[in-house]
């Protein structure tokens, strides 16, 4: 008697089954997804790390310090975490100099240029805490400090050194006049005959707007630009205060 197949001739077998097929598709997929995020991912990343943190965005965010709104270009706010609208106790900016200009591609030598000191320069904008800004404090307080007499330190200033009680340190005071105006006063930390001047190494607060202080910082080696400087940050943040129809007039000259 001959014994029935019990089985499906071999050769009748799929050589693949449709499992693994389902499954080697699926596997394709994931696969290609992964590939396209890593593509996507990495030139968001490489991007990021190209900007160093820094914005190009020319969008203008309004924000809010105390009694003054200003509409603030995104690419000259320092800190990402500030670059948006709304309140805020302060908000800090660099600037080109001269051009008085944030961040862009073809800006970013002087971003990112850390043998150059002298191209930026540094605002911190803030809610005012004090009722006279650095010139105003200039007769009232910074004369009580001087130690010695006065020296002629060229382009129209006056440095004047600081008692060892002062609590300035090594820092000297700078004066200039100017006629119809305060007088200009800055605070500074010269560098020493083998020294280099840093991008920070002078700074000066003034009153603009209905309520806040400016305090900017430059480099020493600017000094001769000292009265442009000034004249600078005065039209930018009052520009960006005229924007809102904010009260604009400087309290401090």
């Amino acid at each position: 008697m001959t014994r029935r197949a019990s089985a499906q001739p071999q050769e009748d077998l799929p050589l693949i089954s449709d499992r693994f097929l389902q499954r080697l598709t699926l596997a394709t997929i994931l696969l290609v997804a992964i590939t396209l995020a890593i593509s996507i991912g990495g030139r968001w990343l490489g991007q990021r790390m190209a900007l160093g943190g820094h914005s190009e965005s020319s969008a203008m965010l309004a924000v809010t310090i105390g009694e003054d709104t200003l509409q603030v270009p995104e690419n000259t706010i320092r800190f990402a975490e500030q670059r948006r609208s709304g309140l805020a106790e302060r908000i800090d900016l660099y600037l080109t100099w001269p051009g008085m200009m944030g961040y862009g591609h073809d800006r970013r030598d002087s971003f990112d240029n850390v043998e150059r000191s002298d191209l930026l320069i540094f605002l911190q904008i803030s809610q005012s805490t004090m009722s006279k800004d650095m010139s105003g404090r200039l007769e009232p307080i910074y004369t009580q400090l001087f130690d010695g007499p006065p020296i002629a330190y060229g382009h129209g200033l006056t440095l004047h050194r600081l008692k060892n009680t002062s609590g300035y340190g090594e820092e000297v005071l700078l004066t200039a006049e100017r006629p119809g105006k305060q007088p200009f006063v800055v605070r500074c930390l010269l560098p020493s005959a083998t020294g280099h001047a840093t991008s920070g190494d002078c700074q000066r607060d003034v009153h603009i707007g209905s309520d806040l202080t400016t305090l900017y910082r430059f480099s020493s080696s600017l000094l001769k630009d000292w009265d442009h400087i000034d004249a600078a940050v005065h039209s930018f943040v009052d520009a960006r205060l005229d924007a809102t129809g904010s009260n604009s007039a400087s309290k401090g000259d």
